[in-house]
């Protein structure tokens, strides 16, 4: 870095330049804290040429008007401007003058009412023969960059001042060429149908008339968007205007690589106000500056909001759990880190981790990829080898920390879910055989225990102990080591074990809702009778879970009736909408629960049935139920004299029948009707 400040003060110590210099960086990268920090001091403080020169800097972010630049230029370098300004600024040891500021002396000066009444002549500029420009974020100028360029232009060739400019060519580049891209489109199309050059064969290839050497018509075959994108180029060619530009105005470019250890110290010192975290961040800046460059970006504006985050997850985490390991402490920081540049760099949708929910769940895709050689969840496993390839850690994945750099919200109910998992499993010392299996790398099991934590796995998967999805993936797994010649077992006993332990796990195990997401990384192979026979007992069990589920559900909404009514008017409109309630419970109950209810709850109960149903897609799966509720309602007030309880019925007897008008199912298909199988009520009180 040293080098490259010594570059650019060669070319300041020049007597005669017609050149500026760039410095050429990725966004983020440091480039405008190293002219702060480096560049500008040095020259500031060098005696060159028996004098010394003042830097004037200038972001032309957002600049709309070439005269913006000059106002800047002028406020920058007149010392004489509104001393009580200046010695403000000096007070409050400001190096520049702020947008504000300088937007308020050019209304006075547009009223005409700056010092003595003189207005400012912002095309007179004293004494620049000691001054250096800095031009910095070029890319982000909302000026024609062309425009800009032969600006500064004037300043190099004609009045032979220092000039640096600041940019990133490779984001200029993409400028130059996304500008205006619907109107480019427009014109090149109508000139190319104009000039007669389209011919239209094939919804996507165009025949375009070209001439061999001789002058020959050739028709050639071309893709319409490549016609389109040759003719833009042609007539919009501002990549090679900027070009021979550059060419005539820059004369040397660096490029501006990092220094990053002289920087991460910079980027640390904003933290000295915490002492257990600047020692902490400290001690592990290896980590940083490693995770860092394993981001494959330069970008340390990244690296900044990630760090910040840090400081919220290090100060939390320390407050609710200060015995927590420092193990933990550095998983949490790469992962943060790691996470923030896989995000925030535009590497990956946000939906590649989000759809992970736990650290087991993380784990457990990494074993079923690596086993398997299963590409499905290839980005995580390259995540995962390329973050954690020197330093190892059990905990490699933190939901709370993806959940806040991805939404912005720090969600304690998940943080406390977390590490709750972790201090229990630190506190635990072992897992279970059968969760190694699962969410450890086959190999890290040594030879002398293989056989141990095959004969404790098989043990509790006898016992059902496991999730009924647990089984199916660790069948998998054994069903692998049989293949690779690790074990020796026959194949029908295996199969038996695994039958008879998920029977007995199915009483506890929870529903698998999405079992393509958790077999993600794992090929099930329907060929071989084994497989597809346990991946079959599992889909028959997984369903009456799920049908155990639905039941305690809609026993746990509607046996709040008619005691705990409050309590069902919190949830009932917007929890669980995806399980048909109706369908899993006896409507006699339900209606004699109701009758139990005052007139006032009739109506509360009334309003929140219509206002759930507002919110079901359809009520395919509860129809029948919904009938037989209305028709026990309405056997119930035939005939009888009204009440102000009847008249409510009658009233709740409408919305049931508006809800099964407005969602009945549509029929598929044309000229024939859909048949639509009725279940048979099975669930009792």
């Amino acid at each position: 870095m040293d080098e490259l400040v010594e570059s650019i003060l060669d070319y300041i110590r020049k007597p005669y330049t017609d050149h500026a210099v760039m410095i050429n960086g990725e966004w983020g990268s440091g480039k405008t804290y190293f002219w702060n920090n480096k560049v500008r001091s040095k020259i500031e403080s060098t005696d060159i040429n028996g004098k010394r020169y003042r830097t004037i800097y200038m972001s032309l972010y957002g600049i709309s008007n070439l005269d913006d630049i000059s106002k800047k230029i002028f406020m920058e370098m007149n010392p004489n401007i509104n001393k009580s300004i200046k010695k403000i600024l000096d007070a409050r040891n400001m190096s520049s003058i702020p947008e504000y500021v300088k937007t308020g002396i050019d209304m006075a000066n547009s009223f005409g009412i700056m010092q003595g009444n003189e207005k400012v002549d912002f095309s007179k500029f004293f004494e620049m023969d000691d001054k250096v420009l800095c031009f910095d974020d070029l890319e982000r100028a909302n000026v024609d960059v062309i425009d800009v360029l032969g600006y500064i232009n004037n300043f190099v060739e004609h009045d032979h001042i220092k000039t640096i400019i600041i940019c990133n060519e490779k984001e200029l580049s993409k400028k130059l060429k996304s500008t205006n891209v619907e109107m480019k489109t427009f014109i090149a199309t109508y000139i190319l149908n104009h000039e007669g050059k389209i011919k239209p064969e094939t919804e996507d290839t165009e025949s375009v008339i070209e001439y061999d050497e001789n002058g020959e018509e050739l028709e050639v075959r071309k893709p319409m968007v490549e016609l389109i994108e040759d003719k833009i180029e042609h007539i919009f060619d501002k990549a090679n205007d900027y070009e021979r530009i550059k060419e005539k105005l820059i004369g040397e470019t660096f490029e501006y690589v990092p220094e990053f250890n002289y920087i991460i110290n910079g980027v640390l010192m904003r933290y000295e106000s915490n002492p257990d975290l600047i020692q902490f961040l400290r001690k592990n800046s290896s980590l940083i500056v490693q995770t860092f460059n394993r981001s494959g970006t330069r970008n340390l504006r990244i690296l900044k909001h990630a760090l910040n985050d840090f400081q919220k997850i290090f100060e939390i985490t320390k407050k609710y759990y200060p015995d927590i390991s420092d193990t933990v402490l550095k998983s949490l920081l790469i992962f943060t880190i790691a996470v923030s540049f896989e995000i925030k760099a535009g590497k990956i949708t946000k939906d590649k981790l989000k759809d992970i929910n736990s650290l087991e769940e993380y784990k457990m895709i990494l074993v079923a990829s690596k086993l398997m050689k299963d590409n499905k969840q290839f980005y995580i496993k390259e995540f995962d080898n390329n973050y954690y390839f020197t330093f190892k850690t059990e905990y490699r994945f933190f939901k709370f920390v993806e959940h806040y750099v991805r939404t912005r919200i720090f969600d304690m109910k998940i943080f406390r879910d977390d590490m709750e998992t972790i201090v229990s499993d630190e506190n635990r010392g072992h897992i279970p055989s059968y969760k190694r299996l699962l969410v450890e790398d086959y190999w890290k099991i040594e030879d002398s225990e293989f056989s141990s934590v095959i004969q404790e796995t098989l043990e509790d998967v006898k016992s059902g102990k496991l999730q009924l999805i647990e089984y199916l993936k660790l069948y998998v797994i054994l069903n692998f080591f049989i293949q690779k010649g690790l074990l020796d077992i026959d194949m029908e006993f295996l199969k038996l074990t695994f039958v008879n332990g998920m029977n007995m796990a199915a009483a506890t195990s929870k529903y698998c809702d999405n079992v393509d997401s958790y077999l993600d990384g794992i090929e099930i192979e329907k060929d071989d009778d084994n497989i597809a026979y346990i991946y079959e007992h599992f889909n028959n069990l997984n369903l009456q879970t799920k049908e155990k589920e639905y039941i305690n559900i809609s026993k746990e909404f509607f046996e709040m009736i008619p005691d705990k009514i409050e309590r069902l008017a919190e949830v009932f409109a917007d929890k669980h909408l995806d399980v048909p309630i109706m369908k899993y419970y006896n409507m006699n109950t339900l209606f004699e629960r109701m009758m139990m209810l005052n007139n006032e709850d009739v109506v509360l109960f009334k309003d929140l049935v219509a206002a759930r149903y507002e919110k079901v897609a359809d009520v395919e799966n509860e129809e029948r139920n919904i009938r037989l509720l209305k028709q026990t309602t309405e056997e119930y007030i035939r005939g009888k004299i009204p009440t102000i309880k009847i008249v409510l019925l009658e009233d709740f007897i409408k919305v049931l029948d508006k809800i099964l008008l407005e969602k009945k199912p549509v029929k598929k298909g044309r000229g024939r009707k859909k048949k639509v199988e009725v279940v048979e009520e099975e669930a009792t009180q």
